[in-house]
């Protein structure tokens, strides 16, 4: 989850928006089984891409996604006994959005829901650490949120935006290492 969401205390419109709107390993799978990209990451409905995903999750068993999306299902959203499939997408999508209309399904809630304790986020090395520090110092929220740098950019020598992604670099003002660890980054 972006920590933003989380210093916002976001809101979910949707299952889409919780679930598949950020989740490339889903769209990988989409992809595969031969869905059109206006369905992953286009311009089609949330509910169109979630019907989308919904008809994949079948032709994923063997897949650690198809334990995963079910294991998602059962917690937070508490749905047992049901298979995500074409015939109980709509259900599934009805109960879903139900929830997340309700006050403790927002980005913290469900966290709290989930007895979780820390949160890991991922994020470039130059992404910025402010809403690392404004859940930091909300003592209303007792679940540390740390970053977990992917540095997946650095490793992309052979793309043309490589240069441009090392030059960032040297703009990213880190006066101290201590800084650095505390999130007080100018």
């Amino acid at each position: 989850m972006p920590p933003q969401q989380i210093a916002e205390d976001y809101r979910f419109k949707n299952l889409y928006d919780i679930w598949l709107k950020g989740d490339h390993y889903k769209w990988r799978a989409m992809r595969t089984n031969g869905v059109a990209e206006r369905l992953c990451t286009g311009d089609a409905s949330d509910r169109e891409k979630f019907d989308a995903w919904a008809a994949t999750v079948p032709h994923t068993i063997g897949n650690p996604l198809y334990h995963w999306t079910h294991l998602e299902l059962r917690r937070p959203f508490g749905i047992t006994g049901k298979l995500l499939s074409p015939s109980t997408a709509d259900e599934i999508w009805n109960e879903c959005n139900e929830l997340l209309a309700q006050d403790n399904f927002s980005a913290r809630g469900i966290m709290q829901q989930m007895n979780v304790k820390m949160v890991g986020t991922t994020d470039d090395p130059i992404d910025s650490l402010e809403h690392h520090a404004e859940i930091a110092k909300d003592g209303s929220f007792t679940i540390k949120v740390l970053p977990s740098w992917r540095p997946d950019k650095a490793f992309n020598i052979e793309q043309a935006t490589f240069n441009d992604y090392m030059r960032s670099w040297a703009k990213f003002p880190i006066p101290t290492f201590a800084a650095l660890l505390t999130c007080k980054l100018p």
